[in-house]
């Protein structure tokens, strides 16, 4: 076992763990899990030349940057498909900015090849242990049974990644904290990323948290049973004042595997006071409603995202539907406040 330099980047991936509690590093012949962190270094820039650390802040990275890094599964149409190897190599392939690595099984054609990683040593306790982040959730609520009476769920979905979903739910904290309600702004799935819970934060949401907060660097390939309790874990510790509202985003599409899960769940549609339905484009919106309908019987309360800040998506979008659009990137507060407060 060898010493840590603590010249290193503390990958957001890892946000539960703190730098005390790693103490060494070894290379050994353990399989991969999910939450498993890992000290390394870079090894060949490529698609990603930065760094999120615990604090949100983004670093420049450079061949031989060291980083406690922590393995995953990535699902972003927009960038990799990645899972977490069957066997501990040397080398692999950096899956996001936080810190996520894995293998690359499909790479979207646009964006260049993963940055590659070379893995120093699994990441070791005080008692030689390897240190997995599932193991140090930072969110443990004391009670374990949901009052009838809680605070209000504003759900965003949409029609995939980069629709616009993170901008509208910033949009209904701004407006919620600007009428005076407390906010809290949580993101359920997708890839570990401080970025989105952080501009939820900026537009007033506190408490505000993702699924890092409970050890997951992401949430492809999870369980139904632990999605769920990943949802219900955050409901249960802020989320139990009936005066509050409580926006959630879920990531990707309505199609995609954890989404659909979720929004199948009674847990979470019971607990639903407002649907927003972000979507890229109008065509894109008509498309989503259907499918929200039909495979989910829901009707969102509103439509937004990318396909709201062009005049000419929403005329589109009047002529199909009667549900009300409204822009994210510039919000109106009244139009929100009918919305959000059902007026």
């Amino acid at each position: 076992m060898k010493k840590i330099n603590n010249a290193l980047i503390h990958c957001s991936a890892a946000l539960t763990i703190k730098p005390k509690q790693v103490k060494s590093y070894e290379f050994t012949d353990k399989h991969p899990e999910p939450g498993d962190v890992v000290y390394g270094e870079i090894q060949r820039l490529g698609q990603h030349s930065s760094l999120e650390n615990v604090s949100g802040r983004i670093h420049i990275i450079h061949n031989g940057s060291k980083g406690l890094f922590v393995f995953g599964n990535r699902y972003a149409p927009d960038y990799f498909e990645g899972f977490v190897p069957d066997s501990l190599s040397r080398h692999v392939d950096l899956l996001a900015r936080s810190g996520v690595i894995g293998e690359v099984r499909t790479k979207n054609a646009l964006i260049k090849d993963p940055t590659r990683v070379k893995i120093l040593g699994y990441a070791l306790d005080g008692e030689g242990n390897v240190i997995n982040t599932r193991d140090y959730s930072l969110v443990n609520p004391r009670v374990t049974t949901k009052k009838p009476k809680r605070a209000k769920l504003v759900l965003v979905v949409g029609t995939a990644m980069n629709s616009g979903k993170s901008m509208a739910a910033s949009a209904c904290c701004w407006a919620l904290s600007s009428m005076g309600y407390d906010v809290r702004g949580s993101k359920i799935t997708g890839t570990a990323s401080l970025q989105d819970i952080l501009h939820m934060n900026d537009a007033g949401a506190y408490p505000y948290l993702d699924f890092t907060h409970l050890g997951h660097p992401s949430t492809y390939m999870l369980e139904e049973d632990v999605l769920l309790d990943i949802f219900n874990k955050i409901d249960l510790k802020h989320c139990n004042s009936p005066s509050n509202y409580w926006v959630v985003e879920i990531s990707d599409g309505i199609g995609q595997r954890e989404t659909a899960i979720l929004l199948d769940s009674e847990d979470v549609r019971s607990r639903i006071d407002t649907l927003i339905f972000a979507a890229g484009d109008a065509f894109g919106a008509i498309g989503g409603l259907q499918v929200l309908k039909e495979r989910f019987g829901l009707e969102p309360d509103a439509i937004s995202g990318v396909c709201s800040s062009s005049p000419l998506h929403i005329r589109e979008l009047e002529s199909h539907t009667s549900i009300p659009v409204f822009n994210s990137a510039v919000p109106d507060l009244k139009l929100l406040a009918d919305v959000l407060l059902k007026r």
